[in-house]
C-alpha cells in the first residue's frame, strides 16, 4: 500500500534547463483551475541578446525583481559585502524585498483556505539569505500551505537547507528528466492534491 498521508509538500528536483519552472507553472494553472489559491514566486532566467544576463524573481502575481547579474551588468557594489554564483552576482536585497513579504502572508490566510505556496527555486543564490532560509524552515513547519518548490540536484558540497528539505520525511521529491517532463505533471498534480487534503 502506497502511503501517502505523510507528504504535505512537494518538491521538483532535476539539472537545470530540465523544465522544472515549466512544470511549476504549469501545475500552478491547473491548481488555480480548480480553485486552490497559489502564491510564492518563481526565477526567470534573463536574456539579452541571446545570452543569459542574470536571473529576476517573479511573483505568482507578476512583480518582478533582480535576484542576480552577470558582474560586467550588476555594476559596482559600493563596498557592500558582495555574494556570488560562478559569474552572477546576487542582489540581495532585491531578493529579499520580493520575496520575503509573500512568506509573511502566507499563514495570514482565513484557516479554511487551501493554499500551494511556490518556491522556485531552494537554490544557492537564495542560500545567502538567512531570512530566506528561516522562512522556508517556519512554511515547511506551518501547517497553513502546502509548499511546491525545486531544489538542485546535490552537486559539489551540500547546500544545508536544500539536503534538509530533500531528506525531510514530509516531502514528497519529484526527479524531472527530459524523458519523463511531459509526463509527470498529472503525478505531480495528484501528489499535490494528497498534501491539499492533509492541510486543509
Amino acid at each position: 500500500m502506497f502511503q501517502t498521508e505523510m507528504f504535505k509538500h512537494v518538491f521538483l528536483t532535476g539539472p537545470p534547463g530540465v523544465g522544472k519552472t515549466t512544470l511549476v507553472q504549469k501545475a500552478c494553472e491547473s491548481l488555480v483551475s480548480s480553485g486552490v489559491g497559489v502564491e510564492g514566486f518563481y526565477t526567470e532566467e534573463v536574456r539579452e541578446g541571446g545570452r543569459r544576463v542574470g536571473f529576476d524573481v517573479v511573483t505568482v502575481t507578476g512583480e518582478r525583481g533582480h535576484l542576480s547579474r552577470i558582474r560586467d551588468i550588476a555594476g559596482v557594489s559600493h563596498g557592500r559585502r558582495e555574494y556570488t554564483v560562478g559569474q552572477y552576482v546576487v542582489d540581495l536585497p532585491s531578493f529579499e524585498n520580493l520575496s520575503l513579504p509573500l512568506f509573511r502572508n502566507v499563514g495570514s490566510s482565513d484557516a479554511g483556505s487551501r493554499k500551494v505556496f511556490v518556491v522556485d527555486e531552494i537554490g544557492k543564490m537564495e542560500l545567502f539569505s538567512q531570512s530566506f532560509i528561516k522562512a522556508v524552515r517556519q512554511t515547511l513547519d506551518g501547517s497553513s500551505s502546502t509548499i511546491l518548490g525545486t531544489i538542485p540536484l546535490p552537486k559539489g558540497k551540500p547546500l544545508g537547507l536544500v539536503e534538509e528539505v530533500r531528506s525531510r520525511r514530509d516531502v514528497k521529491v519529484f526527479t524531472v528528466s527530459k524523458e519523463n517532463r511531459n509526463a509527470i505533471l498529472q503525478d505531480i498534480l495528484s501528489a499535490l492534491q494528497e498534501c491539499l487534503k492533509q492541510t486543509s
